[in-house]
């Protein structure tokens, strides 16, 4: 069943995220069981809202590719994240890609 991963890390920049993005290359090498992805910043720092096939996809990718490029971005802290599961997935006709 999939589910819908949300994560709020404190603190971390968009210059932050920038880097890991470009390190981990997820957009051009999906991982495997992501679905989607959104992400934005606020005064506290990246929340981020994913759909996942499973808590399990999300761990293995968040410790296999993810972790080490924020280690290497020099991102600290741990983020808070939770799982639902997904009740209805809906994408706009037309919207595929990036931004």
């Amino acid at each position: 069943m999939a589910v819908v991963m949300s994560m709020r890390w404190a603190g971390v920049t968009p210059e932050q995220y920038n880097v890991v993005r470009d390190a981990v290359d997820w957009e051009q090498v999906p991982a495997a069981g992501g679905h989607v992805h959104v992400a934005w910043f606020d005064g506290q720092g990246l929340h981020v809202t994913d759909v996942w096939e499973s808590p399990q996809a999300f761990e293995a990718f968040m410790a296999e590719r993810l972790a080490p490029a924020v280690e290497k971005a020099g991102i600290t802290g741990a983020p808070e994240t939770s799982f639902a599961p997904l009740h209805r997935r809906f994408v706009a006709p037309g919207v595929s890609g990036a931004e």
